[in-house]
């Protein structure tokens, strides 16, 4: 049996029993109207976490920190975040200052600091403003309602908040997944993407909860490309306090099942949101390539065709340039036939057996106009699906990443 996922209005990570949040404006960004850039996810009740993190080598010391206090059979209360500030490439004093501020969060809401997680984004290569943190960690209020202002607070480049919430029952009991992420620019994940927060009230077995993490991410936050750079302080974090009341979800039924689709959906919308909200974006690319000799082959190809530079600006000048889409799947060295390719733009077939074929070019062009383009790959050659996101690069792009820091 399949158990119903349903919305929640005005989801966001404080949404499932237990979970509170909030934040301030410390100081840590420009000032500006509604801007806050330091917060707080706490649960009352320990939750059983798991993590996935950046693979870049050169990695943020709160991305350390994090790793050590994430695992099978540990637990926290509660991840303390700042923006404008990444925390990298700062030398040793970049580990003092991440366990000091999950010192002063865990004084703050009195519990223990091992149980206190920190994460940080913004400006590589620029100490923490401690002084700020021990000023301001201690002025966060806390509330059920707080999943907003913990959305805002962790923005950098973002011009929107990106925030879910689901739902599904179990003999009688709710159990809800509520999420949170950021993040716009230096997109290009491998293991994970930004920043990204998920809560749950239902009592998961730590090990299926990092499996089901896992799984998620991988078609997910890993099948997203604004610009093909890897962040250095890329986490996302899966929190399970058991509020719900229900029995242990561990594998094996319909509740792991319903709970494994439920933080599917969770990380796909938010995964989405980030590729959506791309800097400079205009329009949000997805790409399906189906009829793989595998899954992971269609979710390599149809990455390296979200991230392609030249589908991007294909996209972006509305110019129906099928060849880059051949390229950018050839390029994945994956197993193909390219005499069997079927190639399509928001469902106008423009490439039949490997070559193009005759169709209304203004149509396809009228097509690429639109908010959200749809490219699909058929390879015919087997079972294999696979999606990913990404967005159009524009000028804008360019002009604010040369002025970043500026």
């Amino acid at each position: 049996m399949t158990l119903p996922i349903a919305s929640v209005p005005n989801g966001t990570v404080t949404s499932a029993k237990g979970f509170s949040a909030g934040g301030v404006f410390a100081g840590i960004k420009t000032p500006g109207p509604g801007k806050l850039d330091l917060g707080i996810i706490y649960s009352e009740q320990p939750c059983a976490v798991a993590g996935t993190f950046s693979q870049n080598t050169i990695i943020s010391s709160t991305v350390v920190l994090d790793k050590e206090r994430v695992g099978t059979d540990k637990s926290i209360h509660a991840v303390v975040v700042n923006s404008g500030c990444a925390n990298t490439a700062v030398g040793d004093q970049g580990m003092t200052d991440a366990k000091e501020m999950t010192k002063l969060a865990a004084e703050h809401l009195g519990v223990s600091e091992e149980q206190t997680l920190v994460s940080s984004t913004g400006v590589i290569g620029v100490e923490i403003p401690m002084a700020l943190m021990r000023e301001f960690i201690p002025q966060i209020k806390l509330t059920a309602d707080g999943g907003g202002d913990f959305a805002n607070a962790i923005l950098t480049t973002d011009k929107r908040t990106k925030e879910i919430a689901v739902s599904f029952d179990v003999d009688g009991v709710t159990h809800t997944v509520g999420g949170v992420s950021k993040g716009s620019g230096m997109i290009h994940p491998n293991m994970a993407t930004m920043l990204a927060y998920v809560t749950t009230d239902a009592k998961v077995d730590s090990a299926f909860l990092q499996s089901t993490l896992s799984a998620a991410v991988k078609i997910s936050f890993n099948q997203i490309d604004v610009d093909g750079d890897q962040s250095t302080n890329d986490t996302v974090l899966l929190m399970a306090n058991g509020e719900a009341g229900g029995s242990e979800i561990s594998g094996g039924d319909d509740a792991s099942t319903a709970f494994a689709e439920a933080v599917r959906q969770v990380c796909e919308y938010l995964a989405i949101e980030i590729a959506r909200d791309g800097e400079g974006a205009t329009k949000l690319i997805e790409v399906t390539v189906d009829g793989a000799a595998s899954d992971d082959d269609a979710l390599l190809a149809s990455r390296s065709c979200a991230a392609s530079m030249l589908v991007k600006t294909a996209v972006y000048g509305r110019d129906p340039n099928w060849g880059r889409i051949f390229m950018a799947v050839g390029k994945a060295e994956i197993t193909l036939d390219e005499s069997k390719i079927d190639c399509y733009v928001n469902d106008i077939q423009i490439v039949a057996d490997g070559k193009g074929i005759s169709y209304n070019i203004q149509s396809v062009v009228s097509a690429l106009g639109g908010d959200e383009v749809r490219l699909r790959v058929a390879l015919n050659i087997g079972d294999g699906y696979g999606r990913a996101w990404g967005c159009d690069l524009t000028e804008e792009y360019v002009v604010f990443n040369s002025a970043y820091t500026t």
